[in-house]
């Protein structure tokens, strides 16, 4: 794999190594791809703010974003962002991460789908979630210089139909667990994807709730 991407030296530490090759293990190359491309615009988000962050442990909570998504959580009960970010901390804690540095890689994970948030929180949590929604949906696609986005999507690709593939791939994972999505940008992926699937309404919940007034 290439080291340096778009001025982006990825980290080749022996906890990064570890991180690929477990999130290898059980992601398509498809979403491997895409927690790629999401650090390296992380980084790069990171780089144009002047801000200080760790890359290794950007380069992680990359990695682990989507793991919630995958067959080994298809009974969870929680929203696949917490599963993610719940493997992410029993990794970090299994290659002796400090704590404090396990639980911001934690919030980065389990907050990377919350518009809002994550930009006014500390460096990994804004940069995980900037890289994120950067390769998913095109924020801030212009403050990327043409030559950076056709770098990164040279050395990992986005296969044909990506955007289709990405929100089925999302829909699969949550399809088991809709009461999950109350609330998030997940709600519209299954709205789209499941004939069957009726949102909740907040107003509705609170309306008819069993206090009386």
């Amino acid at each position: 794999m290439k080291r340096i991407v778009a001025g982006v030296e990825i980290p080749d530490s022996a906890m990064a190594r570890a991180a690929t090759d477990q999130v290898r293990a059980i992601e398509s190359e498809l979403m491997f791809r895409h927690a790629m491309r999401a650090f390296l615009f992380g980084a790069l988000a990171g780089h144009r703010g002047q801000m200080t962050f760790d890359a290794e442990l950007l380069y992680v909570g990359a990695m682990f974003h989507n793991v919630g998504l995958s067959a080994e959580h298809q009974r969870s009960p929680y929203r696949f962002e917490v599963d993610g970010a719940n493997a992410a901390r029993e990794f970090l804690r299994q290659h002796g991460a400090p704590e404090r540095s396990i639980e911001a890689v934690w919030e980065a994970i389990a907050l990377h789908t919350t518009p809002g948030i994550p930009e006014h929180m500390s460096g990994i949590v804004a940069l995980v979630s900037a890289g994120v929604q950067m390769d998913v949906r095109g924020a801030r696609y212009d403050d990327f210089t043409s030559r950076q986005r056709d770098e990164i999507v040279q050395a990992f690709p986005r296969e044909a139909g990506f955007k289709k593939k990405i929100i089925e791939a999302y829909a699969r994972g949550m399809e088991h667990r809709p009461e999950t999505t109350f609330g998030t940008v997940n709600a519209d992926v299954l709205d789209r994807s499941d004939p069957n699937y009726r949102r909740l309404n907040f107003c509705g919940l609170v309306l008819g709730s069993d206090w009386s007034t």
